[in-house]
């Protein structure tokens, strides 16, 4: 089965293609993890950095850099996120979606990048 995912939510970081799905599999593979979203932010050496977005369970004392040495056992280290920042919600459309594009939006003001 291939993983596939839509052309805006591919994150290109070091002209390397790193699938937003597959790193969210892999973040969402911590216990500690409720929610995930990984969208890809501006980075003037690589052109967009890989950023997880994680709402973590009730009682949780799981730290970025312990959640970065879990995925850092998951998958390439190009593909891991470089940064995390925990959430106590994501966006949502009415019916539960994910809205990536009001995820990054705030990181690429006064970028070129189109965030839709």
């Amino acid at each position: 089965m291939a993983i596939s995912d839509r052309k805006k939510d591919v994150i290109i970081s070091g002209g390397e293609n790193v699938s937003s799905i597959e790193v969210e599999d892999a973040v969402f593979g911590h216990p500690e993890v409720n929610e995930v979203a990984v969208i890809g932010v501006p980075d003037e050496k690589w052109g967009e950095l890989v950023m997880a977005l994680v709402v973590k369970s009730p009682g949780s004392t799981l730290t970025e850099d312990e959640l970065i040495a879990y995925v850092k056992t998951k998958l390439a280290g190009y593909k891991c996120p470089k940064r995390i920042e925990f959430r106590s919600e994501l966006a949502r459309t009415a019916t539960g979606k994910l809205q990536k594009f009001k995820l990054r939006e705030p990181y690429w003001v006064g970028h070129t990048r189109q965030v839709n």
